[in-house]
Formats: structure tokens, sequence, C-alpha cells
């Protein structure tokens, strides 16, 4: 079986070099989906570099988001008709978008409540004291995309300031959600 290729999504202002999405990039050889514009982050835009992104994999994906990377996961699938390419999601500390401190530039990501859960296998990550979303916040969202959850403790936001350098537990959780995922690999006819 062939493996899929990983596809990392930053979130809002991008993810540095000492960030775990970067370090994974550079240990294990995954893509980082670069957007042009991370400061104001156009949600159309980015979901439409997101689709492009994985048409051109020529391969099954494994979709990792951090931050508002699980909610572009999320803006993707229910607009994409290209779901089947993507074997699983690990989404990793999604804010909280209808919370009373998210940033004016982030407002237009806020979306009805009632949107179907993803289309693949998912697990949301999610921090004890993350700032930008509460665990029962986090736990809600989990619920509403249909996605297993795992309570990493307190570690912040999950970020490069959390001091997690390549964060293995991460990659584990990567692992086991893949093998568990249920999806043809191969190649892809259009």
């Amino acid at each position: 079986m062939t493996l899929p290729h990983i596809l990392l999504l930053p979130g809002w202002l991008g993810s540095g070099p000492e960030h775990w999405q970067r370090r994974w990039a550079a240990r294990y050889g995954d893509t980082v989906v670069e957007q042009a514009d991370w400061e104001v982050p156009r949600r159309g835009d980015w979901v439409a570099r997101l689709e492009d992104v994985i048409l051109a994999q020529t391969a099954p994906v494994a979709l990792v988001g951090h931050s508002l990377g699980c909610h572009l996961i999320d803006a993707w699938a229910s607009s994409s008709r290209h779901t089947d390419r993507v074997v699983c999601a690990l989404l990793v500390a999604p804010p909280d978008l209808h919370g009373s401190q998210l940033p004016a530039v982030l407002m237009p990501w806020r979306r009805a409540l009632a949107q179907p859960p993803l289309p693949f296998p998912a697990t949301v990550a999610a921090s004890a004291d993350d700032p930008y979303c509460r665990l029962a916040a986090a736990k809600r969202l989990a619920e509403r995309w249909g996605a297993g959850f795992v309570d990493l403790g307190p570690c912040g936001h999950v970020n490069a300031e959390s001091g997690l350098g390549d964060w293995p537990q991460g990659r584990h959780l990567l692992d086991e959600l893949v093998r568990r995922s249920s999806h043809p690999a191969s190649p892809f006819n259009d």
C-alpha cells in the first residue's frame, strides 16, 4: 500500500522555522501548503490554493492543519468535489472562530455551526490551555466535524512557543490516524 503524501496547512500568519510543521517538512519531506497572503487570509483564496495542491498530487493525501489551517480543511471539504483524495486529517489547535477575542481579519472565516461532518476520518488534537480555544469549544468542533478528540494537556497553542520541537507525539497521532484510515492508495484519474 502506498503511503499518502502529507500536506501541512499552517494557520494565520504561517508557521515559522521552529514550528513543528516546518520541522516535519524538513525531517519527513512533507509539503507545506504556502498561501499568497498569510496576513490577510481570504478564505476563498486559501481554499482554491489547497484545491490546486491536492489536484497536483498523484497519490492520496493526509491533511495536517494547525490553527486556522483546521478551518481551511473544513471550508475546502465543504466545497470540493475531490474529498475522495484525502485519506484523513489531523486538526491541531483549532481556534474558536465564535469566541469574543477573534481578530477582525478572521471574521470572514466564521461559518454557520450546522455544517456537515468531514467526509474523511479526522482527529482534533487540542491543548488544555490554548489561549485561542477552550477545551470545551475544541471538543464541540470535533463533534461537529465527526472527528475523534485528543486532549494534549497544557501546551499552549501547540506552536513554536510551546517548545515542542519536532513534536513526536503529534507525528504518532498522525501515523496512527493514517494507519487506521481505509482508503485506496492508488494514483488518480481525472
